[in-house]
């Protein structure tokens, strides 16, 4: 078995970003949003879903809020069970095989006549993501040591944009131009798109699979597994609630979440609907982003080194607060709307990753150093965001229910974002972080 801190071990880990990724980029953020608009919009884009009308996006919006409370319910009560038993990669395994082969199921979604292909297999790939990415991190600080945390955390980030932006690339050319690939059929290019994400997603995740140790502990648990899963998660809770910079931690997490996971998973929408740009202006303003988040995660975890977690945290998420406030002053009717969408996406690229890398390392950091239950730790980490993504898709469904627009929801997440600051400026220095 592969020692803490071995080069081997360490870059194994870190390739489940470069797998998993791909998701993020091509489903959440970029391919399926603009696939999903382009086959509902029709009909001032009314959808039928359940028997209701729902206008298309708030039905989007609220499917998806709906997968990350299911992940927010399980993670903690399955990370428990993980730790006490000991497979933490098994667990991992399962939400990875269910993501990707629910997203492969997207490539049979043609449009209203088959919504619920799309709506059902969009939220099981969510939870899918999402479940894996909770085991995922708890394996942080079983790979690396504390000081190495910032290192590795950038490392796997990086690694994510650069094979995101490849497949994104390779499935872009069948998008934009059809006719190379001898495809006619409007929406195939994009329905293969989601096939490519889920062989490459569970393909690559086999080296990380590969390296990865199973019951590191050597636990031997007891029958009652579940039960004692279940005791295991109330004695993590009750440690948490005794530290209290984890809390801080967590409750600016919760805050700038909000804002972060809902410019990812939003900011196509709002690009088409609010401002009017055509798909190639999108695609150009997320390759960028991807482009400059590998060297804002580089960067920061570098600034993080001479300044310290908390002051390189702060900065990212005043930097957020500047950009949603920029996002919000944007006007279609502005002829040069799409040159200053580029630079606001420059601008977000530099903290895109940088904030997602920080906020990982530095709760990691917090985790006591006696402790085993590191994914117990880190599924009150993920119930954080998912919580906070909850909150921001109703709050995001109930703006667009009322305004049909993603303006105004654009300009609150900036208040998120400022209280995230005022709440990590009372955080302390602690052993590891500064």
């Amino acid at each position: 078995m592969l020692q803490k801190g071995d080069k081997k071990l360490i870059n194994g880990w870190a390739f489940y970003d470069w797998a998993n990724s791909v998701y993020s980029l091509v489903i959440s953020t970029t391919v399926f949003p603009m696939y999903y608009e382009a086959v509902t919009n029709g009909d001032g884009g009314e959808v039928t879903f359940l028997g209701t009308e729902w206008y298309n996006t708030t039905v989007y919006t609220y499917a998806l809020g709906l997968s990350f409370l299911i992940v927010a319910f399980l993670s903690p009560i399955l990370s428990a069970i993980a730790d006490y038993t000991g497979n933490k990669k098994r667990f991992m395994q399962f939400f990875c095989l269910l993501g990707s082969l629910s997203v492969m199921s997207l490539y049979f979604f043609t449009g209203k006549e088959n919504l619920w292909i799309g709506i059902v297999f969009a939220m099981l790939a969510s939870i899918g993501f999402w479940g894996s990415i909770v085991f995922y991190n708890a394996y942080l600080p079983e790979v690396a040591e504390p000081e190495d945390h910032d290192r590795v955390s950038a490392k796997g980030f990086m690694l994510g944009y650069l094979g995101s932006v490849l497949l994104l690339g390779f499935n872009l050319s069948m998008v934009m131009f059809p006719e190379i690939y001898g495809i006619t059929d409007s929406t195939l290019p994009a329905r293969i798109s989601f096939l490519t994400v889920g062989v490459w997603w569970f393909g690559f995740a086999q080296i990380t699979f590969s390296r990865l140790p199973n019951n590191p502990f050597k636990r031997k648990p007891e029958k009652d597994y579940i039960f004692k899963g279940y005791r295991e998660l109330q004695l993590v809770l009750k440690e948490i609630r005794n530290q209290g910079q984890l809390k801080i931690l967590l409750i600016s997490f919760f805050l700038y979440s909000i804002g972060v996971q809902a410019v990812i998973l939003l900011a196509s929408t709002f690009g088409t609907k609010d401002l009017g740009l055509e798909s190639q202006n999108l695609i150009i303003t997320i390759l960028l982003i991807q482009i400059v988040g590998i060297a804002g995660a580089f960067l920061f975890s570098r600034l993080s080194g001479k300044i310290g977690n908390i002051k390189a945290l702060k900065i990212t998420v005043i930097i957020w607060a500047f950009a949603c406030l920029g996002a919000y002053l944007l006007n279609k009717e502005d002829p040069n709307v799409d040159v200053k969408f580029y630079a606001l996406g420059g601008f977000i690229g530099l903290v895109f990753g940088a904030i997602q890398t920080l906020s990982r390392s530095t709760y990691s950091k917090l985790i006591p150093d006696e402790t085993h239950d590191h994914a117990t730790y880190f599924s009150f980490y993920d119930v954080t965001e998912k919580i906070a993504i909850v909150f921001g898709m109703i709050l995001a469904g109930l703006v667009t229910s009322y305004t049909n627009s993603l303006r105004l929801f654009i300009l609150i997440l900036a208040v998120f974002f400022i209280a995230g600051f005022i709440s990590l400026s009372f955080m302390k220095r602690t052993k590891y972080v500064k």
